[in-house]
């Protein structure tokens, strides 16, 4: 595939974490892997490529790059999607921190070494958080940010909706060799192809670089960040999500009331997982009046 920018590093040794049956899924994927790199952290990046606006999409807590294939590869004939692989998941090295502020700065070396040109940001979950602190922080000249469902938890908050122990209880499925059935008890609406590639790809999630991130939903306000963050914004949530509730969704929608808020009917958490559909149709009707709008 084509290069799409000059300053990203060369490949970097790949984690003993991922295999080689891994590492061919990804080489047949349609997508480039790129490298670039924050500190001593290596981050591993799926460049789709193309002559489109860039989309920056930002995955949840245990989601490695390949598992927004389904969502964003539909999107190029809108966007150049790149997605990465967060620190400590994926092909992407461990770092010695897990605070959004962290994650926001990969984020924003991977703008700059990509060279991606006022980037849309889309996050979902701790995507979402770390999307909110990369616009807040102002670092990034972007062209918009869409978050989907990001956790609302924090200090005085109440706790994030599912416990340590899950996570803990799933990455200990991966690490042995899950299978579709046994995410499927975790993810009961998701596509049979979306929980074989989860079951796949779950144990490439490092279980220290997971449950740091965890205990800083806890400690970490999504609220400052979401009131800095400038128009064109959007937040969506899912319906019957347990981690944005209707009463977190009005307090996001009076904290930033120039954001669009938007509801995918029936779709927890997992809002693209769930309901893809009717999450897709939105997301394209977002992108294509944010890219209008930005110019």
């Amino acid at each position: 595939m084509p290069d799409h920018g000059t300053g990203a590093s060369a490949p970097t040794p790949t984690p003993t974490r991922v295999s080689p049956g891994q590492l061919e899924e990804l080489r047949v994927l349609g997508a480039e892997s790129r490298w670039v790199r924050n500190g001593d952290v290596d981050l591993h990046v799926l460049d789709y490529g193309g002559d489109k606006p860039p989309l920056l999409v930002l995955p949840g807590i245990t989601s490695p790059a390949i598992t927004w294939d389904f969502v964003v590869a539909p999107l190029r004939d809108l966007v150049r999607p790149v997605v990465m692989d967060l620190r400590g998941r994926g092909l992407s090295g461990p770092g010695d921190g897990y605070r959004a502020g962290d994650f926001a700065q990969d984020a924003q070396a991977a703008i700059e070494q990509l060279e991606l040109d006022r980037p849309i940001v889309l996050g979902h979950s701790l995507g979402a958080r770390i999307g909110a602190a990369l616009a807040a922080s102002g670092t990034a000249q972007l062209r918009s940010t869409i978050l989907v469902d990001p956790p609302l938890s924090g200090p005085d908050r109440g706790p994030y909706p599912t416990s340590r122990e899950a996570f803990s209880a799933q990455l200990d499925q991966g690490y042995a060799g899950t299978t579709g059935d046994e995410v499927r008890a975790f993810y009961p609406q998701w596509p049979r192809a979306e929980l074989l590639l989860r079951a796949r790809w779950l144990n490439t999630c490092e279980e220290a670089a997971v449950l740091a991130t965890y205990d800083e939903f806890t400690r970490e306000d999504f609220f400052p960040w979401w009131a800095a963050v400038s128009a064109p914004a959007a937040f969506i949530r899912g319906g019957d999500s347990p981690v944005v509730t209707e009463s977190g969704a009005a307090e996001a929608a009076t904290v930033n009331p120039a954001a669009s808020q938007h509801v995918v009917a029936g779709a927890g958490h997992m809002v693209p997982w769930d309901r893809y559909a009717e999450f897709m149709a939105q997301l394209r009707a977002l992108l294509q009046d944010h890219l209008a709008s930005a110019g």
